[in-house]
């Protein structure tokens, strides 16, 4: 067990519930490279154990806030997410037929796909908010109009953390009045 690593990345995603005001059944889009985070190129070191570790940090706690995780699989998937089917369910979500493995998928959706209650695989979601760790690209999976965070926590172990939340459009021009609980 990687205590600091733990530590990391529980800091990483109390400060994104807080910046993106993540609550019940908004949908939190995770990437992560266990490789990264150990410092080493992505795709080259795989590392379930790491995974594990960096979900015991989050996975309870936006469990319990009805926060639903997607969390993407490497390029070598395409992307693929994997998800609650209550989530696939409920927005009508096309399932696809793999299961991530730490060489096809990677060491994050293997994870996530045995923790979760019913796992199922999708291609697309349009995400309220996204953690990407280790620049593994999770933005084509956030809805249209992303807002960067700035983040106090910059790393785990030696990943990058990029992460973002979404807000709605501005539509109407210089005329228009915009609600400020939407900003």
């Amino acid at each position: 067990m990687n205590n600091e690593i733990i530590e990391q990345t529980r800091e990483v995603f109390n400060e994104v519930i807080e910046k993106a005001n993540l609550k019940k059944d908004d949908i939190l889009v995770i990437g992560c490279s266990t490789s990264e985070i150990n410092g080493s190129p992505m795709g080259t070191d795989s590392n379930l154990d790491l995974a594990k570790d960096v979900y015991s940090a989050f996975y309870d706690t936006l469990k319990s806030m009805g926060v639903y995780m997607a969390v993407q699989c490497c390029e070598h998937l395409n992307r693929a997410l994997v998800v609650e089917k209550s989530l696939a369910d409920k927005l009508g979500l096309e399932r696809v037929n793999v299961v991530p493995q730490p060489k096809a998928g990677g060491s994050s959706a293997t994870t996530a796909f045995s923790l979760f209650d019913n796992p199922v695989m999708v291609e697309h979601i349009k995400a309220d908010a996204g953690i990407d760790i280790g620049g593994v690209l999770i933005g084509m999976h956030l809805k249209e109009t992303a807002v960067p965070l700035k983040m106090t926590h910059k790393k785990i172990g030696k990943a990058i953390i990029i992460a973002a939340r979404t807000r709605p459009k501005f539509i109407g021009g210089m005329r228009a009045v915009y609600d400020e609980n939407l900003l």
